[in-house]
């Protein structure tokens, strides 16, 4: 019997090419950063020039990193950076002149998403694509109290539900990534998804992101949660190199279920004398919200992954 690792080969060997978008975003550049010490050969792609900046240092000393000029909306421009890819990761950002989520940028994200998509089907060296979702694309239910089992990656968030209470990010992300899936499966582009709590420590995670709109039910509900960057980038290079990764993978490390969680994450997202004051009562500050929502999957496929510098 092959040794549980034996899944961390990249189905292609042929290529160690593989393409970040948006490789400006947190997440994107620490992305780049961690596949470079992989060994991989990286296109990053950024949308603005002045974002070409921060790579100007790395692409200088690192010969293995290209910077495109790459705009989700200019199709030619994605095909550009994802030639001689034999993978691609793809996380939406906001464009700089429209940073609110609101029902435009539903429309935004969708519209970059199909772009995205039907370029990687037109490069016939991609043997895989890693798409940025989130937890609000699943957790956002009409049905979300009655239903007695935990959420999992089978779950989806109600569109309908969505739009009636405003819930834009969730709204925008549940959409870009069915809209992805479509394609990605009417086209044969091998896929996979992480569906990512809320990122801390980056620079934007403050109490007015996207992603916390609803935070008090979702609180209530047991599925508020938050993933540190780090584990979010193991993450999605560990999808990308096991062959048997598929579908969809919830990926969170910590569960906010009890009151003295909820404070501290209050506290972390706002400034001292802006921190939400919580009702201090002796039952609410011993109570433990049951988690109702599942991260196995994603556990499980992580059990061999090394995550750091890695021959190839």
């Amino acid at each position: 019997m092959a040794p549980a690792d034996s899944n961390f080969q990249h189905s292609h060997t042929s290529s160690n090419t593989v393409c970040v978008i948006n490789a400006s975003g947190h997440l994107g550049s620490a992305l780049v950063e961690r596949l470079l010490l992989r060994g991989y050969t990286v296109h990053a792609a950024v949308q603005h020039d002045d974002e070409q900046m921060q790579f100007n240092g790395l692409s200088c000393e690192n010969k293995k990193l290209k910077i495109f000029r790459s705009d989700p909306f200019d199709y030619h421009s994605i095909t550009d950076a994802l030639k001689g890819c034999s993978g691609l990761f793809y996380a939406f950002e906001p464009p700089q002149d429209q940073p609110i989520y609101d029902e435009f940028m539903v429309e935004v994200e969708v519209r970059a998403a199909h772009n995205v998509l039907e370029a990687c089907a037109q490069t016939e060296t991609i043997d895989r694509v890693v798409f940025t979702s989130s937890v609000t694309a699943v957790v956002w239910r009409d049905d979300r109290k009655s239903t007695a089992s935990e959420l999992d990656e089978t779950h989806w968030s109600d569109v309908n539900f969505c739009r009636k209470y405003k819930l834009w990010h969730g709204l925008s992300k549940t959409l870009a990534e069915k809209t992805a899936w479509a394609l990605a499966m009417d086209r044969g582009v091998n896929m996979v998804s992480v569906n990512a709590a809320l990122m801390m420590g980056g620079p934007d995670v403050s109490i007015t992101h996207p992603y916390l709109k609803g935070a008090a039910e979702m609180y209530e509900d047991g599925v508020l949660l938050t993933v540190d960057m780090n584990f979010l980038v193991d993450a999605h290079i560990c999808v990308f190199e096991n062959i048997s990764s598929y579908g969809r993978y919830l990926c969170f490390n910590h569960v906010v279920n009890r009151h003295e969680d909820a404070l501290k994450l209050a506290q972390v997202l706002t400034t001292p004398s802006a921190a939400p004051m919580l009702p201090q009562s002796y039952e609410q500050d011993m109570r433990i919200i049951q988690q109702r929502i599942s991260n196995k999957k994603l556990n499980q496929l992580m059990v061999d992954f090394e995550c750091g510098s890695q021959v190839h």
